[in-house]
């Protein structure tokens, strides 16, 4: 039994018109006429009585025009998930600040995936300004930076707050609370993160009349900075996302600095313009669950 033939055998019993259903499925009389009766030589029985007026159900055909409605419903339905299907993206690429892809979005990516399990997600780290880039040519679909887009074209929507914390050992020789000045005493170990630390803790040592910063050294990795901590080199700054673990763990202890507060808010950033309605709908639950289960 072909489906076709009982998709159109639906048509005609529910239109009672041989005519009417072979315009609207550009087929002639005689070859919907011929798809009826071998639907009926397949169920063994006579399903539609034919006159001069159209067509009407017998007491069989009544039963098979009740089931296929069901049918021709249920494919009506399984087309339509197969188009939508096709335009579901496979592979979504979601870059992110460095510090934000390794300590932030691993909690975030868990529960996107259950509710997105058809597909694949790739999270790469980058710098706020190649993110910018990557979304606006289209190589990435989605980011997640430190303050907002800054191309006009992007949509920014935040998400959260981190903010850089003075830590040091827990044996290590520092008042909970010190000021800026203070600061200037203690060997400090510095992130290279782009975010311009040293620029702004400068300028607030220029503010305060203190001399300059006692860097040992700048490092791009945050795991370099937490050992040189660990191992009592000295003071360093880090995200507080990033040692929260360590925090807890009584590893490290926090350093009040009394007249200084460094907070970055935390932004997603897309082009919504450029994607189409399946991939917004991504960005929508993305923007939600991560603004509640950032690590």
């Amino acid at each position: 039994m072909h489906i076709e033939y009982l998709e159109n055998f639906y048509k005609v019993a529910k239109a009672k018109s041989i005519s009417k259903v072979a315009i609207e499925t550009h087929l002639s009389q005689s070859a919907l006429s011929q798809q009826i009766s071998k639907l009926e030589k397949d169920f063994d029985s006579t399903l539609l009585i034919r006159s001069n007026k159209g067509v009407e159900l017998t007491e069989k055909g009544s039963i098979v025009y009740k089931y296929a409605g069901n049918i021709v419903r249920t494919l009506e339905m399984m087309r339509e998930k197969l188009e939508e299907s096709d335009h579901v993206l496979k592979d979504i690429n979601i870059e992110a600040f460095w510090t934000i892809a390794n300590y932030s979005l691993p909690c975030v990516m868990f529960k996107v995936k259950k509710r997105f399990p058809q597909n694949n997600f790739e999270v790469r780290s980058n710098k706020a300004s190649v993110i910018e880039e990557n979304i606006l040519n289209n190589i990435c679909d989605i980011g997640v930076i430190y303050g907002k887009a800054k191309s006009q074209r992007l949509s920014s929507y935040k998400i959260g707050v981190d903010k850089l914390v003075l830590v040091a050992p827990e044996s290590y020789e520092i008042d909970d609370v010190i000021t800026l000045s203070e600061l200037c005493r203690h060997p400090l170990v510095l992130l290279n993160d782009s975010m311009d630390l040293t620029e702004l803790i400068r300028g607030k040592l220029q503010e305060v009349g203190c001399g300059n910063l006692n860097i040992l050294f700048k490092s791009d990795s945050i795991e370099s900075v937490k050992a040189s901590v660990l191992n009592e080199f000295g003071v360093g700054f880090l995200p507080y996302i990033a040692i929260k673990k360590e925090l807890y763990r009584k590893q490290m202890k926090a350093i009040e600095i009394s007249d200084l507060v460094i907070e970055y808010e935390m932004y997603v950033i897309y082009d919504e313009s450029e994607h189409n309605q399946s991939v917004i709908d991504f960005i929508r639950y993305f923007k939600d669950i991560a603004r509640k289960s950032l690590c």
